[in-house]
């Protein structure tokens, strides 16, 4: 393994330790200043939109030692929220402006049974989850974007418009002049540099910065310092984990490739520069392992031609080596990818830290297009943050805004409408397991019931959506959106090209195997009678051991088995029929989005225990993936299984996580493996690849095991950090045989 320079070391070991160190930003305050005081008297739109550029031009300019990319802001720290979101502890006054408070305010008044709904399930809409395309900023800087508003409202005869385009025009100036006090302030540092070598480094990047982001970057260089101006400024705009880069290969590659060319610069020089921005890109949110901001390489073209190229290999190279929790690399591997890019993949699977996630490229574009993606965007896809596909630069970004518990509808159903754990009711069913005389008769009511409860929740997601695209336009955003800038309308008003919600269901593995336990033990072979696994189910199987162990004995979903897959197919094409069935009010669908997350910790606390055999509070399985130990017949039944369910049904990703016993995950046997979850179909695999012996001693003495990190379903993190049950969860996970 390559071994960093002594300066890009030093550089790292400095940012690491400003990472983890407490920071704070003036955000808030500045931002409730000019929104409160200085811009009080504007139409809305326009207050938004100074408060957000006042804001930006406000915030502390870092000039790092050994840096050679300007810029940083600190996030997920005090003082760096998001008042048009949550509103402010700075200033009540915000809740008049703010979408969580003003959103749930409408939905009480409009939606009454989302009062029992949120109770047992979830609440809100969650924001984020997407990229942008900066593209369009390095090719025509935003004083071109600025022209092109200021162009198109003088020709267009629609005042919603106007504001609009004004409104970006404002953000757009922000930026540039963020970006020149940068440059100011570099100059000022060279005065005062300590010899020529430094003054003449920090005098070419005080030159970088005044051309970009301004306008058009030229070199590879410009276009690293104007992507990470552009994205600190969005992330500024929209402080959400999970929101991200996508294809910085993609983007960055036109201009590694024309210096290569022209002999500007060579492929390690390029390589140093991208590890520099790897780990600034960490510095920034270092302690926030959830924030997954996703840089997927790889993958195709517009046209459907191999996008790999040198950068893609450059950027696997270097955030193998460099060993941060962010960003989240993750790639795509389509099914004639170089044999030495999946050679590279591999490595970056089994030696990178248990951080590596892999999508089925091929089959992934399949699924995007078969949702109504056009298929030169659906090639152009991105993931936000955990997992979430979606066209780079194309969704409104309510993509990711929910997690239902598939496994707690089932146990109301099946319990007359009461919780097995409480007693408490908690839907209007008055069936029991008991009471179903035919399978069919069951299912039907567990599809009705699920569908009645995800349509509150859709039509929740409706009046957010609203709220959403007045208090929180986000016009920096929205400018490098397709295709708001054409429409004249932000990201969530209409603007985006695709104005498609997205969700998960949690849990679906185990209704299906739950489902299968129940036709075959009480239907089919009438063995026992719903009332007495219901019984048992209510008394956690205590004094049911005869029952429970003939339960878990039984097929599971992971182990080859037809009948039980699919079952498990049939519960995951309910839930996708029904998100795809709702309509928003501008015509949008509802993304079928399936992973893993720490809600099968928190989610299967809340479920009882359940027909598959498994005991009450116990952690549910992760997306699509087996529940954990039942996949007895190895790794290739449970890929069989795994791939025998509809995913291109599955327009946001299927997920599924594959822990491998690290004492033969080589990567002999490892690329095979790999190739032939993605040729079998499968969409994106992820796991860990160390022992359990390594995780319990990391649980007992977390001091000394700083250094541990785990894949926890859709991130990665830093495993003493997490709660001991995450922890626990992962150390009981079943490790794939071959």
């Amino acid at each position: 393994m390559a071994q960093l320079n002594e300066r890009l070391e030093a550089y790292k070991q400095q940012a690491y330790s400003r990472g983890s160190s407490e920071q704070r930003s003036p955000k808030e305050a500045n931002w409730t200043k000019a929104f409160f005081e200085l811009y009080a008297d504007l139409p809305l739109a326009e207050r938004q939109a100074k408060s957000f550029a006042y804001a930006l031009e406000n915030e502390p300019v870092y000039i790092h030692p050994l840096s050679r990319i300007a810029g940083q802001i600190y996030q997920a720290c005090p003082g760096s929220g998001c008042p048009e979101l949550h509103g402010s502890s700075l200033d009540p006054r915000w809740n008049d402006y703010a979408v969580f408070p003003l959103a749930s305010k409408k939905v009480k008044e409009a939606l009454p049974e989302n009062e029992g709904y949120a109770r047992y399930f979830c609440d809100g809409a969650s924001p984020g989850h997407v990229c942008w395309d900066f593209g369009q900023l390095l090719e025509l800087g935003a004083s071109g974007m600025m022209e092109f508003c200021l162009e198109n409202k003088e020709e267009i005869d629609d005042p919603k418009a106007q504001e609009f385009y004004s409104s970006v025009a404002i953000t757009l100036k922000g930026l540039i002049h963020w970006g020149r006090r940068h440059a100011r302030q570099l100059r000022k540092t060279a005065g005062e540099a300590p010899n020529t070598q430094a003054k003449r480094e920090l005098l070419e990047m005080a030159t970088i910065c005044e051309r970009v982001p301004e306008y058009p970057a030229t070199t590879f260089r410009e276009a690293v310092q104007s992507f990470f101006f552009q994205h600190l400024a969005v992330m500024f705009e929209n402080p959400f984990g999970v929101n991200g880069p996508g294809r910085l290969d993609y983007y960055l590659w036109p201009y590694l490739r024309a210096d290569l060319e022209a002999g500007r610069t060579t492929l390690p020089e390029a390589k140093e520069l991208i590890i520099e921005l790897l780990i600034k890109l960490h510095e920034r949110i270092a302690p926030a392992d959830g924030w997954v901001e996703a840089i997927p390489i790889g993958g195709r073209n517009k046209d459907g031609s191999s996008a790999i190229n040198p950068l893609s290999y450059l950027i696997l190279e270097a955030i193998t080596e460099l060993k941060q929790t962010h960003p989240s690399v993750y790639v795509r591997l389509h099914d004639d990818a170089p044999e030495d890019f999946v050679d590279l993949t591999v490595r970056y699977l089994l030696e990178s830290g248990n951080r590596a996630q892999i999508y089925g490229d091929d089959r992934m574009i399949q699924a995007l297009h078969q949702d109504g993606v056009k298929i030169e965007d659906a090639r152009h896809w991105t993931a936000g943050g955990c997992m979430e596909v979606s066209p780079q630069g194309c969704n409104s970004d309510l993509l990711f805004a929910f997690a239902h518990n598939v496994a707690r509808t089932f146990e109301l159903v099946i319990n007359g409408g009461c919780l097995l754990q409480t007693g408490e009711r908690a839907i209007p069913h008055s069936k029991t397991l008991a009471d179903y005389e035919t399978f069919e008769e069951l299912y039907a009511d567990f599809a009705a019931e699920l569908s009645r409860e995800l349509r509150i929740l859709l039509r929740r997601l409706d009046i957010y959506l609203e709220c959403y695209a007045t208090y929180r336009p986000s016009f920096l955003l929205s400018s490098m959106t397709h295709d708001c800038m054409e429409q004249g309308r932000t990201i969530n008003d209409g603007g985006a090209r695709y104005m498609d919600y997205g969700g998960s269901g949690v849990g679906i593995p185990n209704v299906g195997d739950s489902l299968y336990a129940i036709k075959k033990v009480v239907f089919d072979e009438k063995r026992f009678t719903g009332a007495e696994i219901l019984e048992a189910l209510r008394a956690d199987f205590l004094g049911y051991e005869r029952l429970h162990a003939y339960l878990l004995g039984l097929p599971k979903y992971g182990s080859d088995h037809e009948e039980v897959d699919t079952m498990v197919d049939r519960v995951l094409l309910t839930f996708t029929d029904i998100l795809k069935s709702h309509r928003n009010p501008h015509g949008g669908h509802c993304r079928p989005i399936i992973l893993g997350f720490v809600w099968v910790v928190s989610h299967g606390q809340q479920v009882g225990a359940t027909p598959d055999g498994r005991r009450s509070g116990r952690p549910l399985a992760h997306g699509l993936s087996p529940q954990s130990g039942s996949a007895v017949e190895g790794m290739t039944a449970a890929i069989n299984s795994a791939t025998r369910l509809s995913l291109d049904h599955v327009g946001g990703g299927g997920a599924m996580m594959w822990d491998l016993d690290a004492s033969w995950a080589t990567p002999q046997v490892a690329k095979p493996m790999l190739k032939t979850f993605i040729q079998k179909g499968g969409h994106i695999f992820q796991g860990n690849v160390m022992s359990v012996e390594k995780l319990i001693e990391a649980q007992g003495n977390p001091e000394t095991h700083r250094d541990v990190m785990v894949r926890v379903g859709g991130y990665s993190a830093v495993f003493v950090t997490l709660s001991k049950a995450t922890q626990d969860e992962i150390i009981h996970r079943h490790k794939y045989r071959q």
